[in-house]
């Protein structure tokens, strides 16, 4: 693939891979940086390969977001208003059964579902958006809210996370995605998302949910105000509870767009930042089975070259997401399978079309066509 790394604190990592040892902080302060960003993507690659061979994911999923009304207002989001304010919105059971219905005929095998912590929404709304989706999508695996919207829901009905937990299996929740984690330092906390859960709690929501038997996936948001130390830091954090109760699916690097949020004077992250966290990510995260190229955030072009720097996953088809985009994400809204594949196989690697669980989708080699 690439030279061998040139950079002698990453010759130093590389035997230490070699050796089975795990890294750890300083290592991984290390790889963010160096400037042998080549020799950084060797050392990932060869963790990928380990970990997946040339196997690249991608699903058949469908987003909704089902309201952007929030109370937290993180700083950071261009998504979230507030109930009065021009662009606000809400979906009813209704208006998502419509949304589903549209791509009723589509073989659509996820429906992700994350939204604002709505200040006024009932409880039973939660537990009725999982019974809605599953009634028109039974045999869809339903990924749904942050681990903020559960935490919110637990307070909502005064019950615990097991609890809360086993309601929402019981109308057919089967797994989570990981947002809402952004960065786990009190200090971002406190200047950036002061109303939204930390990460003692964020990670408590997860720890319950891996106990309860549904799978999950992790974030970082970065490229705004943090560290690497930072970042480093909330990587040996999810790897600790990985190690503790085995849940995590998959990590999901998220570039910050800052466009339309109070952060707007940032700059957007940079090619290099991005390929390098991935691939840190991959080597930090050895106990996670995959690693995504999120492509949203990414751009697709981007996403392509991350597959040779750690990464596994391309993530989905989506159609529509709002978040991103409302932060000015320039990517497409929503991409076909064979777009996907076809980037998947350009770059050298095998695309398997799967299920939210990285189970093979049968007759997925025939999907291109889609």
């Amino acid at each position: 693939m690439f030279a061998q790394p040139t950079d002698p604190a990453l010759r130093k990592i590389e035997k230490k891979l070699e050796a089975g040892k795990r890294l750890d902080a300083e290592d991984g302060n290390h790889l963010y940086r160096t400037h042998d960003l080549l020799g950084l993507g060797v050392l990932a690659h060869g963790a990928r390969l380990a970990a997946n061979g040339r196997k690249a994911y991608y699903v058949y999923n469908q987003h909704i977001n089902y309201t952007n009304i929030c109370k937290n207002l993180c700083r950071f989001c261009a998504f979230g208003r507030e109930a009065d304010r021009e662009g606000a919105y809400f979906m009813t059971l209704d208006d998502v059964e419509a949304a589903l219905r549209c791509r009723e005929a589509e073989p659509i095998t996820e429906i992700h579902v994350v939204g604002g912590v709505h200040p006024d929404l009932p409880a039973d709304y939660y537990f009725d958006l999982v019974r809605r989706i599953k009634k028109v999508r039974p045999h869809a695996t339903v990924k749904a809210f942050t681990a903020v919207e559960i935490h919110h829901l637990a307070k909502l009905t005064g019950s615990t996370l097991a609890d809360t937990f086993r309601r929402l299996k019981e109308c057919g929740l089967e797994a989570m995605p990981g947002g809402g984690a952004e960065v786990f330092s009190p200090r971002i906390q406190e200047e950036l998302f002061p109303r939204k859960i930390g990460a003692d709690e964020w990670l408590e929501v997860m720890r319950e949910a891996h106990r309860a038997g549904i799978r999950t996936n992790a974030t970082m948001l970065y490229g705004h105000v943090e560290t690497v130390e930072e970042r480093v830091e909330h990587f040996l954090r999810l790897r600790a509870l990985q190690d503790e109760v085995e849940g995590f699916m998959a990590f999901v690097p998220l570039a910050f767009h800052s466009k339309n949020t109070r952060l707007s004077h940032l700059p957007p992250t940079t090619g290099y930042d991005d390929l390098k966290t991935v691939a840190v990510a991959r080597l930090l995260l050895d106990n996670f089975p995959h690693i995504k190229a999120y492509w949203v955030m990414l751009g697709l072009k981007l996403a392509q070259v991350a597959l040779s720097f750690g990464a596994d996953d391309m993530d989905g088809t989506i159609v529509e997401e709002k978040i991103s985009h409302t932060a000015g994400a320039e990517s497409p809204k929503g991409v076909s399978r064979s777009l996907l594949r076809g980037l998947i196989e350009e770059a050298g690697f095998e695309p398997v079309e799967r299920d939210a669980f990285y189970g093979s989708v049968e007759g997925s080699a025939h999907a291109a066509h889609a």
